[in-house]
């Protein structure tokens, strides 16, 4: 674990931690991932001559950047071979819906998804450029490309995010209320208000990652996705009974979610996309034991761009 700071060189590296993980975290889709990068990148610093750092930040950014992307290429295999769909391991999120759209759009499970479908390359640099406001110049020397490199792998990821990237309805208010509305229907097991809070075509990702049964292809339709998640509040769920578990409603990646648990641990996370009208189109629902370990921790992670 890094030392609380004391020491200058401490208070440095501690001023810009929350910028290292926000950076490692979107790159890598993992908290725990995102977590070993800022560990490194604290080693680093410590051994490093910092006398000739001018510029604390862009250097420590330049190290995670660069840890990030190793990981993530040594991740890819992993991820390809993956029993059912991947998705990106939840974090708690501090703030709320009057955070800067930027910051909670980045860091939702649908955006990181579509960054997952870049090439590492193309997602560091869409991440430094689109969310951290990096110039080109800088980017280049983070990842240790040529600047018409960064220039080129740029373009190439805005056009690629630009056409998958989800279409966030921009009244955070209202979906808060659906999610309200969407955690009481699922405990009481009432279908119709289901319905009503589901886009016809609504799409329902699941990740049990082998270690526990889920979905291995994505279910469509509200009505099957009504009578999969009204099933909850009547019959048990991973061999748990509804009386056993608890749901709560939480800020998850930036957004309204909810997590369920059992006596003793968190079992699964939803989180949402919404269309124009309010509705939701798509559904995360992250069951994979070891992606819930920073949920099950408590910890509320600022996911800004300081």
């Amino acid at each position: 674990m890094i030392n609380m700071p004391g020491h200058p060189d401490q208070q440095v590296f501690h001023e810009h931690r929350s910028l290292l993980f926000s950076v490692a975290y979107r790159l890598l889709g993992t908290a725990a991932d995102a977590e070993d990068a800022v560990q490194d990148a604290w080693i680093k610093w410590s051994a490093a001559d910092r006398s000739q750092v001018a510029d604390p930040k862009a250097y420590l950014t330049r190290i995670v950047s660069n840890l990030a992307l190793e990981r993530l290429r040594s991740t890819r295999h992993k991820r390809e071979t993956y029993v059912g769909p991947w998705l990106p391991e939840p974090i708690l999120t501090s703030g709320d819906a009057s955070e800067a759209v930027v910051n909670t759009e980045s860091v939702s499970m649908a955006m990181l998804v579509v960054l997952e479908t870049l090439s590492p390359l193309e997602r560091a640099v869409f991440v430094l450029k689109e969310v951290f406001d990096f110039s080109h110049a800088e980017i280049a020397e983070a990842v240790e490309r040529s600047e018409p490199a960064v220039r080129q792998a740029a373009h190439r990821a805005r056009e690629h995010v630009r056409a998958r990237r989800p279409r966030f309805a921009a009244d955070r208010t209202r979906q808060r209320e659906a999610t309200e509305r969407f955690f009481a229907a699922t405990i009481g097991g009432d279908i119709n208000t289901l319905m009503e809070l589901l886009s016809p075509d609504v799409t329902l990702w699941t990740d049990g990652g082998g270690k526990v049964r889920q979905a291995l292809r994505p279910v469509v339709g509200a009505s099957t996705v009504a009578n999969w998640f009204a099933a909850i509040g009547t019959v048990p769920y991973q061999g748990i009974a509804p009386a056993d578990m608890r749901a709560e409603l939480v800020v998850i990646n930036g957004g309204p979610g909810i997590v369920f648990s059992a006596p003793g641990r968190v079992i699964a996370t939803v989180t949402f996309d919404f269309g124009a009208d309010g509705r939701i189109t798509v559904i995360h629902n992250v069951a994979n034991p070891d992606k819930l370990q920073a949920v099950a921790g408590g910890t509320a992670y600022d996911i800004g761009t300081p």
